[in-house]
């Protein structure tokens, strides 16, 4: 089951990018073949890694905006003279 499916021209694009970097950094050629299965096999190791500190960082900012918001609220009260 693929977990995160990416869009047909990012996909090329990225099995692209590993043959280049197989070839610069490697000195090796690796066909398109083996990087597509190179980047599923790294999209299946790290995609749920990287979706869930996304989510964090998520829950991180609403808590913030929400905090923001509860203080905005308590500002709208009316307060009773002395």
């Amino acid at each position: 089951m693929k977990l995160i499916k990416l869009p047909k021209e990012q996909r090329e694009n990225i099995v692209e990018n590993i043959r280049a970097y197989f070839e610069s950094e490697r000195g090796e050629t690796i066909g398109h073949l083996a990087a597509d299965s190179l980047l599923e096999f790294f999209l299946e190791e790290l995609g749920p890694s990287i979706y869930n500190g996304a989510l964090g960082d998520c829950r991180t900012l609403v808590g913030q905006r929400m905090q923001s918001l509860e203080e905005d609220i308590y500002a709208l009260e009316w307060k009773k003279r002395k």
